[in-house]
């Protein structure tokens, strides 16, 4: 193959990695139509990414459910010394992990069945055992408790405190975004913890959304903290990791990390970066058709900004994008150093806008013209009931009510969930304004059925119509931009 072929090859497969698997085939076949040689060659390694990214993407346990455990999953009524298994609650590749409750202290916990791909070894289960002690060394409201370390006729189990709750992965699968308040607390929250086991030299090495728990008090713990790596004690013993074995989740690993360089501090918060972005905008950052596109955007593609996607200050959104640096020394040295930045963001952070107040009493004002609208409309009924001045009273009746419940909706948002305003805003906009104009053509359809008997209601209904009109039209995309900086 020629080097122009080999450059045409290159630049082929990069682009397919990036288009729907569906159509790549086709896709290949058109655009290297004219040398067999390339297309074939592009088509092969299609092949061999797709195999791979099938690998990275789904769990290893679907296709080697063996190496979970020899003899398969374990019953509910089983037991383990003092554990008796009550149901299977989760699986991946370090292992099946079971409710369980420990009869000789009479609590509910989460039951580890490690893999036997990680016990094999002596000098694996001798490190186990260290990094289990260092881990339930960890005191901290933030993580999940680690009990104790079992070996029960030569299996090891990791008995930890059983957390029933929902993860953040399960918070950004339902679509709900955070408001600024909550993100901060999250982040605060999740780093707090994260800084308090890199204070004893643990690291996590698989930080993500399904790792942390909140709870039903609303705290978060991290879990999994198990089979975190201690920094200290390398020296002197043998890490788990295998030659060619890669612990964790492709797609929030640090780029040293897939690359299989040694890793510390600097990596979590690379992975704290990875999930914040994601919880705050609903999207992971480096998102791409293929898990091996993702784990390739991860090692070569920067990130937009947070504060171009999600409803997050520059000034906390420069905080994550540090994190997500590629090269270690250009993060944050640990969750400490992270944590004070997030401090400084929210100490730097703007207050609410000054004119939102006026924006609220605008929202008020014009649902109290529709009311006086909706009680003039049924006096003019009552004057001259005819079909269509009760029709028009019906009709403002609905458009008030609508009206009110829109605006009271766009209030309430303001207040409680700031984050989603500007997204309400825009849904409710058109909507809004055409019932406004509605309203002011059925009060002027009104006063011109009373205007030859009663001349001083009409000129009030009139004014009562212009005035919902021009509010609409003029005054409140005046005080929106006022009180937000933008149309609405």
């Amino acid at each position: 193959m020629t080097p122009e072929q080999q450059r045409r090859v290159r630049d082929l497969f990069e682009m397919a990695v990036e288009r729907d698997p569906a159509d790549v085939s086709a896709w290949v076949e058109h655009e290297a139509a004219d040398d067999s040689t390339v297309r074939a060659e592009v088509l092969s390694l299609v092949q061999h990414h797709s195999r791979a990214g099938a690998f990275l993407s789904a769990p290893i346990v679907e296709d080697a459910p063996d190496l979970l455990t020899e003899d398969g999953p374990l019953a509910p009524g089983a037991v383990l010394g003092v554990y008796t298994i009550v149901r299977e609650i989760g699986r991946g590749g370090m292992g099946r992990v079971y409710l369980a409750s420990d009869s000789r202290l009479g609590r509910t916990v989460a039951l580890k069945a490690l893999a036997p791909h990680l016990t094999s070894d002596p000098s694996q289960r001798e490190r186990l055992r260290r990094e289990a002690r260092a881990a339930a060394s960890l005191t901290h409201p933030g993580i999940c408790t680690v009990y104790a370390l079992e070996e029960i006729d030569g299996d090891l189990f990791i008995a930890s405190e059983f957390v029933d709750g929902r993860t953040l992965g399960e918070e950004i699968r339902s679509g709900r975004r955070p408001s600024q308040d909550d993100f901060l607390r999250t982040a605060r929250e999740l780093t707090a913890a994260l800084s308090s086991a890199h204070a004893k030299g643990i690291v996590h090495r698989d930080l993500k959304p399904d790792n942390v728990m909140r709870g039903p008090d609303g705290r978060l713990k991290i879990l999994d903290f198990g089979l975190a790596r201690v920094d200290r004690d390398d020296a002197v013993a043998p890490r788990v990791t295998q030659p060619g074995l890669l612990l964790g989740t492709p797609a929030y690993m640090a780029p040293e990390q897939i690359n299989g360089m040694p890793v510390d501090a600097r990596a979590d918060v690379f992975a704290v970066g990875v999930l914040l972005h994601e919880y705050a905008c609903g999207v992971h950052p480096f998102m791409a058709p293929t898990a091996l596109a993702t784990v390739a955007r991860v090692l070569e593609s920067d990130v937009r900004s947070l504060a171009t996607v999600a409803n997050v200050p520059s000034r906390l959104a420069d905080v994550i994008a540090k994190c997500l640096q590629k090269a270690p020394e250009q993060r944050f040295g640990s969750a400490a150093e992270l944590l004070g930045a997030l401090d400084a963001a929210e100490f730097e952070r703007p207050a609410k806008p000054p004119h939102a107040a006026w924006w609220r009493i605008h929202q008020v004002v014009i649902v109290l013209l529709y009311v006086t609208a909706a009680m003039l409309a049924w006096q003019i009924k009552e004057w001259v009931e005819t079909p269509v001045t009760v029709a028009v009273f019906l009709a403002l009746g609905a458009a008030a009510t609508i009206a009110g419940v829109l605006r009271g909706h766009l209030v309430f948002t303001e207040l409680m969930n700031r984050s989603r305003l500007t997204t309400e805003r825009r849904r409710t906009r058109q909507a809004a304004r055409l019932i406004d104009l509605l309203s002011a053509l059925l009060l002027f359809v009104d006063a011109s059925i009373v205007a030859g008997t009663r001349a001083l209601p009409a000129v009030f209904t009139i004014a009562l119509a212009l005035g919902i009109a021009l509010a609409s039209v003029v005054l409140e995309p005046a005080t929106t931009a006022a009180a937000f900086g933008e149309e609405p």
